[in-house]
């Protein structure tokens, strides 16, 4: 029974994607289709369980490069308490200043684009992350809560939310709460974040990925290797241009790549 109320209350907020959120999913594919068909990069950005959508994107089967993750292991957990738990995380997050000395370890470029994921949008890193971008001459697009931009109060020193930042703003179209069913006696349970971003986070992937072949390029692309007729070095090779062994960052070059 609580199941199907999970999948009643999911289904409304993917609906609510689709209806409301559609034109903007499509704006930003195309803006990430012009700056990887020129050469340039759509880096990503979460922090806490927000790092969720940035790891289904790349590296993973059925995307490509372009897309250029940014994981912190700092910002992302692997144990509940102690080193690497839950609650030094969620500290370090609303620290001020952070961010910059974590971002500051990457060639950023005017024309790049990043995507920042968080479903509050109101602490330090994913902010922090987003203005650093603009900064440095990056257009920015943010998934989070419209609904909770609404009620939160602002913490951040800059007095920005993480849409205030952005060139696109994507609503995840979830409650503030996340969590989705009330099963009695017990707080809500069942959180709808992760499923929203990670269907905006799939929804740019094929938004982007046919404008680009609407123009004629053809990234490398990560490919199961269950699918027939794929060479069993495919995915080495995407590897290699990731790490720019394969070809220079330069549009002719992109151009001349095919899966």
């Amino acid at each position: 029974m609580s199941a199907n109320k999970y999948y009643d209350c999911i289904t409304g907020v993917l609906a609510g994607i689709n209806d409301r959120e559609r034109s903007k999913i499509e704006a930003a594919g195309e803006m990430f289709a012009t700056a990887i068909a020129a050469g340039k990069r759509v880096y990503l950005f979460g922090s806490g369980h927000s790092v969720i959508p940035v790891m289904d994107i790349f590296p993973r089967y059925g995307s490509f490069i372009g897309f250029y993750p940014l994981y912190d292991p700092r910002l992302m957990w692997h144990n509940v308490i102690g080193p690497g738990g839950a609650r030094e995380l969620l500290w370090l997050e609303r620290r001020e200043g952070y961010i910059a000395q974590f971002l500051q370890s990457f060639s950023f470029e005017p024309g790049d684009c990043m995507i920042v994921f968080s479903h509050g949008g109101l602490n330090a890193a994913p902010i922090e992350a987003a203005q650093y971008a603009k900064a440095h001459g990056l257009k920015v697009v943010t998934v989070s809560s419209h609904a909770n931009r609404g009620i939160a109060q602002v913490t951040h020193s800059s007095r920005q939310q993480l849409p205030d930042t952005a060139d696109i703003a994507i609503d995840n179209c979830v409650a503030p709460e996340d969590a989705q069913v009330d099963v009695g006696r017990l707080e809500k349970v069942a959180a709808g974040s992760t499923m929203a971003a990670v269907f905006i986070a799939m929804s740019l992937v094929a938004e982007t990925a046919s404008r680009l072949a609407a123009r004629g390029f053809a990234p490398p692309t990560f490919v199961s290797p269950n699918v027939e007729g794929i060479a069993k070095d495919h995915n080495l090779r995407v590897f290699d241009a990731y790490t720019e062994k394969w070809y220079e960052r330069s549009p002719s070059a992109v151009l001349a790549t095919s899966r």
